[in-house]
């Protein structure tokens, strides 16, 4: 079994909604990059993840969301992000509106994840978007332990980037 097919098995996709999503970013020119765990799965041992976190440049956001729609994919209205979905699909599509995550595109490379080619942001940026993640406490509680386990991922692989977080997130990355 592929990584894809895995991937889609789990989300009872009746459809392969990431390729779907390559495509329209693809067809319409869209530049863009993964964050979240996703992204930190191209860095590290990859665990399974049914949400997909991504940047879309600005400019491209109003072409790329008239093109998910008119593929049916369902859009949601947040205060910093536009989540899509597809019908016969539970992967969740996480488009983040937030305006610092922008300048993350620029450094973004392609990498291949669970056997999708996808633009991928930074090391670096992955991880201070988890660390910003992280740092919200707006964020529910269990978003925010997965946003450190994701950080401690990072660690564990990179243990020199541990001095460039904020105190706090090293202190309870030490806890026992």
């Amino acid at each position: 079994m592929t990584g894809k097919e895995f991937l889609n098995s789990l989300a009872k996709g009746k459809s392969d909604v990431i390729q779907q999503l390559l495509c329209i970013l693809a067809e319409t020119g869209s530049d863009y990059c993964l964050i979240g765990g996703l992204a930190v799965n191209a860095y590290v041992e990859p665990v399974v993840s049914l949400d997909v976190d991504i940047v879309i440049a600005v400019g491209n956001m109003e072409t790329v969301t008239d093109a998910a729609g008119k593929q049916k994919f369902k859009l949601e209205v947040f205060p910093h992000s536009l989540n899509l979905s597809a019908p016969g699909s539970d992967i969740r599509i996480q488009v983040q509106t937030d305006p610092r995550y922008q300048s993350f595109i620029d450094g973004a490379t392609t990498k291949e994840i669970l056997g999708y080619q996808m633009k991928v942001a930074s090391l670096s940026n992955v991880l201070q978007g988890k660390v910003w993640a992280y740092m919200d406490d707006t964020r529910r509680r269990s978003k925010r332990q997965k946003d450190l386990a994701d950080i401690s991922r990072i660690i564990e692989t990179y243990p020199e980037l541990i001095m460039g977080l904020p105190q706090k997130i090293r202190d309870r990355l030490q806890e026992k």
